[in-house]
C-alpha cells in the first residue's frame, strides 16, 4: 500500500513540475513574459486549492483507495490535455486548475489509507517513504525532462508523463482494498496485528468541522504547512529558472543542478523517519519529537536560503538549496505526521484543512516570485521571503503544536 501510494506521488509531482522546465521552451516560442509565466506556473494551485478539504471527506466516508485510484485518472488526463490546449492561455489555465484539482484529492486520501492501514509504530517511516515520492518524483521531472525537451520537444514531457498516471491505475485497481479488515488477500496475522495497532476509527461521532478549526493544535499544523510550502512552492517553481537566467547554466545542463536538492531531499525524508520513530520507541514524548523536528525542518531551510540570494556560483548554490531542502525534511516528522496524532479519525480532513492553506503559496509565492523578479530582480528578495515565512511557522509551531491526540 505504501509502496504504491509513493508512487502515486512520484507521478503526482512528475506532473506537476515539468512544466518548471517545459516553459522556458513555452515562453520563447509563445512569447510570455516573466508574468505571464509566474500566472501559468500558479493556475495549477487555483484546482489544488479547491479539491482539498471535499478530497478529505470523501476519502474519509467512501475510502481513499478508491478516491486516490479516480484522482490519479483525471490529473494524467488532464496531464494529456496540456500541450493541445497551450496555444491559448485560456484553455490552458483551465487544463492546469484541472490537473491541480485531480492532485488536490491525493494526500488527503493518502492520509486517510494510512489512517486504517499503518500501525502506529510505522507510522512515521510511512509518511516519510509517502513524502519521498516528492522529491523524488521532482528529480525525476528536473533530470528527465529537458532531455525530453531536448529531443523529442516539450509536448512530449506532458504525454509520456501522462501515460505513467494511467498504467499506474491499472495496478491499482487490481492490487489494493479501502481498509485491510476488508482485504481478501492480505495474510490473517497481519491483518490481526494492523487492527490492534491503529486508534479505532469507526462509530465516533460525525466529524464537527467548526470543533476542528477550533483547536489551536489544528492552526498549528495549518500555519506550519503555510510556512512551509511557501519555501517548497517557490523553489519547485522557480529553481530551474534561477539557474538559466541567474546563474547562466543552460537548459540542457539544469536538470542535474535542480535536481541535487529533491535527491537530498528524498534521502533525508526517509533518515528522519527512522530518527523520529526511533525517538518514539524509546520512550520520548510525542510531543517533544514533533517540536525538536520542526524546529530543525523551519531554522535550518531558512539560513541557508538567506545566504543563497548572494551566491553567484551554480555548484554552490545547488549546494545551498540541497542543505535547505534536505534539513526541511525534519519536517515530515513534525506537522508532516501531527495529523494523525492529534486526529486519527479525521486525518483526510486534517491534511484538507492544512494543505488548503498550504496551497495559497503556490497561488500567491509562485506568482508574486514573477512580480519581483521583473520588478526587481532580486533573488535575495524572493529567498529572503521564503526564510521569513520559516520563522513565523516555527514561533507558531512552539507555541501551539501538541502530539497529543485531541479529537476522539
Amino acid at each position: 500500500m505504501i509502496g504504491l501510494c509513493a508512487l502515486a506521488t512520484f507521478i503526482c509531482f512528475l506532473d506537476r513540475v515539468n512544466i518548471s522546465v517545459a516553459i522556458i521552451p513555452m515562453a520563447g516560442e509563445l512569447g510570455w513574459s516573466l508574468s505571464t509565466q509566474g500566472l501559468v506556473l500558479s493556475a495549477f494551485f487555483w484546482g489544488y486549492l479547491a479539491t482539498q478539504v471535499l478530497g478529505g471527506w470523501l476519502a474519509d466516508r467512501y475510502g481513499g483507495a478508491r478516491v486516490l485510484g479516480l484522482a490519479v485518472v483525471w490529473w494524467s488526463a488532464a496531464t494529456l490535455l496540456t500541450p493541445p490546449l497551450a496555444s491559448s492561455l485560456l484553455l490552458l489555465f483551465a487544463a492546469r486548475v484541472a490537473l491541480g484539482m485531480g492532485e488536490g484529492v491525493a494526500f488527503p486520501a493518502t492520509y486517510s489509507i494510512i489512517a486504517r492501514w499503518i500501525p502506529l509504530p510505522e507510522r512515521t517511516r510511512s509518511i516519510a517513504l509517502l513524502g519521498s515520492g516528492i522529491p523524488l518524483g521532482t528529480a525525476a521531472a528536473l533530470l528527465a525532462s529537458p532531455w525530453i525537451v531536448q529531443h523529442f520537444g516539450w509536448p512530449v514531457a506532458f504525454y509520456s508523463f501522462a501515460l505513467l498516471g494511467f498504467a499506474w491505475y491499472a495496478i491499482w485497481r487490481a492490487q489494493v482494498s479501502d481498509d485491510p479488515a476488508t482485504d481478501p488477500r492480505i495474510d490473517p496475522g497481519e491483518r490481526e496485528y494492523i487492527l490492534s495497532h491503529r486508534p479505532p476509527l469507526e462509530g465516533g461521532p460525525p466529524v464537527s468541522w467548526r470543533r476542528l478549526l477550533a483547536h489551536r493544535a489544528t492552526w498549528a499544523v495549518i500555519i506550519a504547512h503555510f510556512a512551509n510550502n511557501w519555501g517548497i512552492y517557490v523553489i519547485l517553481s522557480w529553481l530551474p529558472t534561477y539557474f538559466v537566467r541567474e546563474l547562466g547554466v543552460d537548459v540542457s545542463q539544469v536538470g542535474g543542478y535542480a535536481m541535487l536538492p529533491w535527491l537530498t531531499m528524498f534521502v533525508m525524508n526517509n533518515v528522519v523517519g527512522w530518527i523520529a520513530d526511533a525517538l518514539l520507541n524509546r520512550g520520548v514524548g510525542v510531543t517533544r519529537v514533533r517540536k525538536l523536528m520542526q524546529c530543525v525542518g523551519f531554522a535550518g531551510p531558512a539560513a541557508f536560503l538567506l545566504a543563497v540570494g548572494d551566491l553567484s556560483s551554480a555548484p554552490q548554490a545547488a549546494l545551498y538549496i540541497a542543505c535547505a531542502l534536505g534539513l526541511a525534511s525534519f519536517s515530515l516528522a513534525g506537522y508532516g505526521v501531527n495529523h494523525l496524532d492529534i486526529g486519527p479519525r479525521y486525518a483526510g480532513v486534517l491534511l484538507g484543512f492544512s494543505n488548503t492553506a498550504a496551497t495559497i503559496p503556490g497561488i500567491v509565492g509562485v506568482a508574486l516570485t514573477g512580480w519581483i523578479l521583473e520588478t526587481t530582480g532580486s533573488w535575495s528578495m524572493v529567498f529572503g521571503l521564503a526564510a521569513g515565512m520559516y520563522a513565523l511557522g516555527l514561533i507558531c509551531w512552539l507555541a501551539m503544536a501538541t502530539g497529543e491526540r485531541i479529537f476522539e
